[in-house]
């Protein structure tokens, strides 16, 4: 499918969770992994300024061994990420440039904008700054990526008609969530004429292991597929697409990538609907019916991330990876800027704003019990 005037496959190589060797990025099997992926007909790779390693690596197994026009690269600026002033969050940008010896990027992103992140974007006037790149060649392609809700995308790209691609979370159990509004954002895009790009296709690897309900209504209609290749082919199967990334971390998870997309070409209505008994599965599960109308964090005191708190419990309660909740409540906690569950002070103000009436005092210990102690 061509999109901004490149054809690009719909399978990208997220480069942020290359394999491991000791605590340092394997490079050989890197090598291996972008050799096969290249071979394939695949050609996007997604690198990241504020993720350690991850751009040097870019250089190592790809940038150094490729012809330039052969690839297209993404990477992202974080001004988020501790920056004082304009001059300090676009030094990330000559960083990256001489971390991955790219001489320009074909897709280059404004990163993860969003609730009391975006500020920082427009209090260093970043949007003038990027076209000033575009039109000096260093970047190819304008974006952003972004957690935040449909609402505060709808308001960015109305804002900022120079945005050329977003990139989204999107997979199917988080289509209809009400925190990461995957579907709203998606339609959001689709409004603005926007194409996006996918991250988190397996939710962060959770989907490759889906709860047993699921696993057995993939697994009946295809047994020899991977639970993974579905989620990938569901995020696939959208239009307005350019490319679905893929964080691979070993060889049999690229062989499997590949095997899944060298010849896929859309789901017809029997997979769709074998996705939709996946997503009915889910919804069986008990979770807390939280729809993060953030009600209770108007009136609470103590200025706790209630919703974020009840998305990283919630996860548990579905997948039962306690790692990988634990790292989601953090990770709320941290972009959000909100108190953690242990500061409840129990006045039950956040119950009688609650229009769910969820009983948050009692729900809230459990997340003290189960993601912090």
């Amino acid at each position: 499918m061509s999109y901004l005037g490149k054809d690009i496959k719909k399978l990208g190589f997220g480069l942020m969770r290359l394999p491991q060797k000791g605590d340092q990025i394997d490079i050989e099997q890197g090598k291996e992994m972008v050799d096969l992926f290249m071979k394939a007909g695949f050609t996007y790779f997604d690198t990241a300024w504020v993720y350690e390693g991850s751009e040097e690596a870019a250089k190592k197994i790809l940038v150094d061994r490729y012809p330039r026009e052969s690839y297209q690269l993404a990477t992202k600026l974080s001004a988020w990420a501790g920056c004082k002033d304009r001059e300090e969050a676009v030094s990330q940008f000559e960083q990256s440039l001489e971390r991955t010896g790219a001489e320009y990027f074909d897709f280059y992103l404004l990163h993860n904008l969003g609730g009391q992140r975006t500020h920082f974007y427009d209090d260093f006037d970043l949007w003038s700054w990027v076209i000033e790149k575009k039109k000096e060649g260093k970047i190819k392609h304008i974006g952003l990526s972004t957690h935040g809700t449909a609402e505060e995308l709808d308001a960015i790209l109305t804002a900022h008609p120079e945005v050329e691609f977003v990139q989204l979370q999107i997979n199917y159990v988080d289509w209809d969530d009400p925190v990461i509004q995957a579907g709203a954002c998606y339609e959001v895009a689709k409004k603005h004429k926007v194409p996006v790009v996918i991250m988190e296709p397996v939710k962060g690897g959770l989907l490759a292991k889906p709860p047993q309900a699921v696993e057995a209504v993939l697994k009946e209609n295809e047994p020899e597929s991977s639970p993974a290749s579905w989620a990938v082919r569901f995020a696939a199967d959208l239009d307005n697409v350019i490319t679905v990334l893929s964080g691979m971390s070993s060889v049999e998870q690229m062989k499997d990538n590949l095997e899944t997309m060298k010849d896929f070409n859309g789901f017809d209505e029997e997979k769709r609907s074998v996705i939709a008994k996946a997503q009915e599965e889910f919804r069986k599960i008990p979770i807390v019916p939280c729809t993060t109308c953030n009600y209770c964090a108007k009136v609470c005191p103590a200025g706790i991330g209630i919703s974020g708190s009840f998305t990283a419990i919630n996860e548990y309660m579905q997948f039962g990876n306690l790692e990988s909740a634990k790292g989601t409540h953090e990770w709320m906690v941290m972009t959000q800027g909100h108190k953690q569950a242990t500061e409840c002070i129990k006045c039950g103000k956040c119950e009688e704003a609650c229009p769910q009436k969820i009983e948050i005092i009692k729900e809230l210990e459990k997340v003290v019990e189960v993601l912090i102690k």
